[in-house]
């Protein structure tokens, strides 16, 4: 015989566990040849249960098969202490071709339910276990009856094994009633299906289609007529006949007919009870012997049937006289009245819904104690002896630590002598500290005791017994030591610090298994090493503990400065006296202005050097600086301020510096400030000159000049010179500016093409021969870049117009405006060798003008013109209305202002203010328009305007305001339509399609048209010959859209002429004119036309 397990590790894949049911290994699908045997397993966690779990097997969708165990279905389940797993198994054993198909296993607890569906395959021969792809349709909707009518005889055990069907002989003698009814029905147009299934309590019905809708119908139930009642309702709707059965019971069970006349229509109705549940379980007991036993369990329905059994045989009502059953409601009962000691063993009450176990322990007689084990209290390594005496020395026990049985080893002992049993511990540990326990065997006793260890006590440190335990504290933090103890009794703890006194700050707190000790605010001072002593009756331990206060460093000493430069300084500092107890990791650096109070931060990254050089500083501005320490704990309080100190930098040097003029003793030397002064101003120029050919620089003028010219005398002719210039200020002298190549001492010979030699006469008297020239330097204005447009300044500004010149001898200068002489009392005017300046201390804007300056040396001369414009603030608008208000806006005007300062009006500022407050707004800004709206006014408001002028001086310094406040009117104001005067759409007539060409047959209708225009519309006349045609009725006049049309009827050559449309209206008349001649035969004319007078137009008939 083979035997397959379909939970074997061959077959089924890895256990896991479930997730979200209760499965931890689910019943897998198996295969086995008819004749082996295989195991389905199902593994539940019991972990978080507090009782069994019911589990049931089914075949089908409903055949439960714990009332199938027997030969070849066997239920086996364990129960896994360790891993707290409830294993079930079901063992088919056999097996058969029937016993093929789905199965499933239902597993419920008070609060949970869970279930898995398996399939079984049996093959005839043995071949090779291969898993099918499983069926898309599951057996609970397979028609059962169909198949059975379908399939031959020698099927139906099969059929009946692998759907659940418990009766087929039943079913049997239905089918073959049911296939004695399949003939052709007249009565019927659909009969009722062969049976139909409803659960206990539910509502089915049974319908039928009849071929007469007026025929009257009987129901049989087992052949007998159905009354209508409250639970048996007949329906008539068209052809249909429908029997309702309310609320279906086990009675409703039975063949039903429906008749009409001589036909018949037969069913099964089937009733599936429910499953019973056990809702409260049987209990354990144990009794003595002779004692009455009662077991109890509750089941789910009323008087439902059950069955007992004992060690797995079923207990028959045919042992009246052993056991006694009885039924109480939904109570079950099984009562033993004398109890013997063959009772003994586990009892199992089983439905068709669950099962539940209980044991009975039946003991012969009543044990004695004599002398109880008594709780022990032991030091280690010490001797623990339990001792216990009972009335009958041939009762055996065993012996448990914490509920697990002892085991006997080297260390533990056990004995039995007599009526005294023992258990000996030799070298107590602190792992033998425990509750222990005694039980005889067959007795309910449990005799108990507890062994105490006397602990000596212990810190538990890590560093124990090397060096001491350091803590790191933050100063002003709460220092808490809890320091892990052990002992028993529980140890006195003792504190002691060995450099110093312990304060009111210091506490201390004592636990079960640790000790605290505690310093609030912990400072410098509390820094040294703590001591800890344990004691108790058995010993004494102790630890050292290192404590270290850290905080952040001192402030540094003041910071000093020194390279001082335009921007920029050096700033140096030392490091702090006390760190923190942490190494410093840097500093930070800020300085501020000596009147301000706000302090900036220089650096982001910490300083790890002690100098950094500061920059981006105002120059002339006084300042301060201040450093802070950093380390692992914080940022130390600043240090005091540096000293007050202003960066400064000497001027840049001179430029342009060059030579004038150079005679045999003199050099005459100019230059221009430098481009940069800086905030430590301009102090003066040193000029020094050097030798060609030597390096020592002697000063060319005494002391500093302030002047931008200079004069140098007392030179040797002949000599070559180098010349340098410094600035000098506070900060010191600037670079020099030197002129490049050596001057020569003597006079300058002049290019011919621009000096001139000019006569001199003598004071001699022979002028021919006495006579002598000197050289001449042709005028000539070089006029900065800035002059050559207009100047514009400012009303009250300062003018200071410089004008360098070239010309020799002193040209003279003249000064004109607008070709008008200057009045020295309004302009200054001040001439030099070299430039002529004009000054106006007070522009006014009567100095706007055309400036000529002119230079005449004999007949030579030359002229430079410079515009001045002197602007001013512009004048208020003029004339600013309030046009209109409607909604939320307001409408402005004004003119552009009388005085425009000079200047082009760049625009207007247009403000608001509310009447109530009075404080104004800007509305628009630099606006171009001399007119403006102005919207989002409030509502119940009341507002002024006012505009100021704008122009490149400014805004005007009043303001034009409105005289009148513009009133916002609240909602329901009644709007007012602005009125317009009414356009004049009248027009006098006028044709402005002429009268075409035509070709006339006579005999044949013709028609003349037109168009005209004209408002209002104008009255329309036809003349022919200046005839009017309106009363003749051979013409019809048409007028449509503008279109005049003229119908002749059957013209004629009498209907030849000068036909003539006239339009009328108020505003004028216009007419058109047409020559129009018939012809006598009836051939086509030729025809021409030509404009007469403009719009009139003359037809002509060849």
């Amino acid at each position: 015989m083979m035997f397959i397990s379909a939970s074997s590790a061959e077959t089924q894949p890895e256990e896991h566990q479930d997730p979200i049911g209760l499965f931890v290994a689910r019943p897998q699908d198996g295969e086995v040849t008819v004749g082996g045997n295989i195991t389905f397993t199902a593994k539940v966690a019991g972990e978080s249960l507090l009782k069994k779990p019911s589990v049931k097997w089914f075949k089908g969708k409903w055949m439960d098969l714990g009332s199938k165990v027997g030969k070849h279905l066997q239920l086996h389940e364990n129960y896994d202490r360790n891993s707290k797993v409830y294993t079930f198994e079901m063992e088919i054993i056999e097996a058969n071709m029937t016993f093929a198909g789905g199965y499933r296993c239902e597993v419920s607890t008070k609060d949970k339910f869970d279930s898995s569906n398996f399939n079984l395959t049996v093959n005839e021969t043995l071949i090779p276990f291969c898993r099918g792809e499983g069926k898309s349709e599951s057996q609970s909707d397979v028609d059962v009856w169909d198949i059975l009518r379908k399939a031959p005889p020698t099927e139906y055990e099969k059929i009946a094994f692998q759907y659940g069907i418990t009766d087929l002989r039943g079913m049997l003698k239905r089918l073959k009633r049911i296939k004695k009814e399949e003939k052709k029905s007249t009565a019927f147009l659909k009969k009722l299906d062969p049976a139909y299934q409803v659960d206990k309590g539910q509502k089915i019905k049974l319908m039928v289609e009849v071929a007469n809708p007026d025929a009257d119908v009987k129901w049989l139930k087992n052949g007998q007529e159905i009354q209508v009642s409250g639970r048996y309702i007949f329906e008539a709707v068209g052809n249909k006949r429908i029997l309702t059965i309310n609320h279906c019971s086990l009675a409703d069970d039975a063949a039903y007919e429906c008749v009409v006349g001589d036909e018949k229509s037969f069913t099964e109705l089937f009733v599936k009870e429910p499953p019973i549940l056990i809702t409260h379980p049987l209990e354990d007991q144990m009794v003595m012997v002779g004692e009455r036993v009662e077991f109890e369990c509750e089941v789910s329905e009323e008087g439902a049937t059950v069955k007992w059994e004992k060690d797995g045989i079923e207990l028959t009502r045919e042992e009246t006289f052993k056991y006694r059953f009885k039924k109480d409601g939904k109570k079950q009962y099984l009562i033993i009245n004398e109890s013997t000691k063959e009772d003994s063993g586990h009892y199992t009450v089983k439905t068709n819904g669950g099962v539940s176990v209980a044991e009975l322990i039946v003991q012969e007689k009543k044990l004695e104690v004599y002398q109880s084990i008594a709780d022990l209290t032991v030091k280690a390594r010490d001797q623990a002896v339990f001792k216990c005496e009972v009335s009958d020395e041939n009762v055996k026990g065993i012996w448990l630590k914490n509920g697990k049985e002892v085991i006997p080893d080297e260390r533990i002992k056990i004995s039995h002598i007599g009526r005294i049993h023992k258990l000996t511990i030799e070298d107590v540990t602190p792992e033998d500290e425990a509750d222990y326990s005694f039980i005889p065997q067959g007795f309910a006793y449990n005799l108990s005791a507890k062994l105490q260890f006397l602990e000596p006590p212990k810190i538990h440190l890590d560093c124990l017994g090397q060096s001491p335990d350091t803590i790191v504290v933050v100063a002003g933090n709460k220092l808490r030591l809890d320091v892990p103890v052990s002992g028993d009794p529980t140890p006195t703890v003792i504190w002691q610090k060995l450099l110093f006194e312990s304060e009111g700050r210091v506490r201390v707190e004592m636990h079960e298994d640790h000790c605290v000790f505690i310093i609030e605010g912990a400072e410098k001072e509390d820094e040294g090493v703590y001591r800890v002593i344990l004691k108790n009756p058995v010993g004494e331990d102790k630890a050292d503990i290192t404590v270290k206060v850290i905080d952040v460093p001192d402030p540094p000493e003041a910071p000093t400065i020194s390279n001082i430069g335009e921007d920029y300084c050096t700033v140096q500092w030392q490091p702090p006296k006390y760190d923190g107890g942490q190494p410093v990791l840097g500093y930070i650096l800020e300085r501020k202005k000596k009147k301000s109070y706000r302090w900036m931060r220089l650096n982001f990254d910490l300083l790890k050097e002690l100098t950094y050089e500061a920059k981006r500083m105002i120059e002339g501005v006084v300042y301060e600086m201040r450093i802070y320490a950093v380390n692992s704990i914080g940022m130390s309080r600043p240090s005091p301020a540096s000293q007050p100190f202003m960066p400064i930098a000497p001027p840049s040097e001179p430029t342009h510096f060059t030579v004038e003029d150079v005679s045999d003793s003199t050099v005459s030397l100019k230059w221009r400030p430098p481009e940069r002064i800086g905030a430590g101003g301009l102090d003066g120029y040193i000029l020094e000159y050097c030798k060609d050919g030597s390096t020592e620089w002697i000063p060319a003028l005494p002391g500093l000049t302030e002047r931008t010219t200079a004069l140098v005398k007392d030179l040797v002719t002949g000599d070559k010179l180098y010349f340098r210039i410094k600035a000098v200020n506070l900060a010191g002298e600037s670079g020099a500016a030197t002129i490049k190549e050596p001057v020569t001492v003597q006079e300058i010979l002049r290019d011919s093409s621009t000096l001139i030699r000019c006569p001199v006469s003598s004071d001699s008297e022979d002028i021919s021969t006495t006579s002598r020239s000197y050289i001449c330097k042709r005028p000539k204005f070089w006029l900065p870049r800035h002059l050559r447009q207009t100047l514009v300044k400012k009303v009250g500004e300062t003018i200071n117009i410089v004008i360098p010149f070239q010309g020799k001898p002193r040209p003279k200068i003249t000064w004109l405006k607008n070709g008008q002489t200057l009045d020295s009392k309004d302009v200054g005017i001040r001439n030099s060798n070299t430039d002529t300046i004009l000054f106006i201390r007070k522009a006014e804007l009567h100095h706007s003008g055309t400036y000529e300056v002119t230079l005449q040396i004999e007949n030579m001369s030359d002229k430079v013109a410079i515009i001045i414009q002197i602007i001013d603030k512009p004048g208020p608008p003029q004339n600013i209305k309030l046009v209109d208000v409607w909604g939320f806006n307001a409408a402005l005007e004004w003119t552009p202002p009388q005085d425009d300062g000079n200047a082009q009006i760049l625009g207007y500022t247009v403000q608001k203010a509310d009447k109530k407050t009075m404080e104004w707004y800007t509305v628009f800004d630099h606006y171009r328009r001399t007119n403006c709206i102005v919207s989002d006014l409030i509502m119940g408001n009341e507002y002024f305007f006012r505009i100021f002028s704008e122009n490149l001086c400014g805004l005007s310094e009043t303001a034009a305001t409105t005289k009148n406040p513009a009133h916002i009117q609240k909602t329901g104001t009644i709007y007012k339509p602005p009125s317009y005067k009414a356009h004049d759409f009248s027009e006098a007539p006028k044709f402005t399609h002429p009268l075409v060409n035509r070709s006339v047959i006579a005999g044949y209708n013709t028609t003349l048209s037109c168009a005209v225009r004209g408002i209002p519309k104008p009255k329309i006349f036809w003349f022919k010959n200046k005839m009017d045609l309106s009363g003749d009725a051979k013409y019809r006049m048409f007028s449509k859209q503008g279109v005049l049309t003229l119908e002749i009827r059957k013209p004629t050559p009498f209907d030849g002429g000068i036909y003539t449309c006239k339009a009328v209206n108020e505003c004028g008349e216009d007419e058109i004119e047409l020559l129009n001649q018939e012809c006598a035969s009836s051939a086509p004319c030729s025809a021409g036309y030509q404009y007469l007078q403009g719009s009139k137009i003359k037809f002509i008939i060849i």
